[in-house]
């Protein structure tokens, strides 16, 4: 493993575990940087959320810092959009896949500049 893996899987770790998007990080690496498919990128990263994701479940209901009424439904709803996500994505070019990402991430970016808490 060389040092550019371990930096962005710990960077993508640190901001994943802040709810600030590691796997997106980790996405955008994959796909610049490694020249990794789009598709197969999201694949890793679902991989890589899965500890990542645990942990942070722990240290966060630990913490009491989950709202179980809203977070329960919300994962169950999840789960199901992900196998509605994942058939839509078979539909998809990796071209405008690519893209709808890219969106996504700039919008997310933009509403959080502007957000006012």
């Amino acid at each position: 493993m060389n040092f550019a893996y371990a930096a962005t899987g710990i960077l993508a770790g640190v901001f994943a575990s802040m709810g600030l998007g590691g796997n997106a990080i980790l996405i955008v690496y994959l796909t610049l940087f490694l020249g990794i498919s789009q598709k197969s990128s999201q694949g890793i990263g679902l991989f890589f959320f899965i500890p990542v994701a645990l942990i942070s479940i722990i240290i966060y209901a630990k913490k009491q810092l989950i709202e179980w009424k809203f977070g329960i439904p919300c994962a169950i709803l999840g789960v199901a959009g992900t196998f509605l996500g994942f058939y839509i994505s078979n539909f998809i070019d990796q071209i405008l896949l690519s893209k709808i990402f890219g969106l996504m991430f700039f919008l997310t970016g933009i509403f959080q500049w502007f957000k006012k808490d």
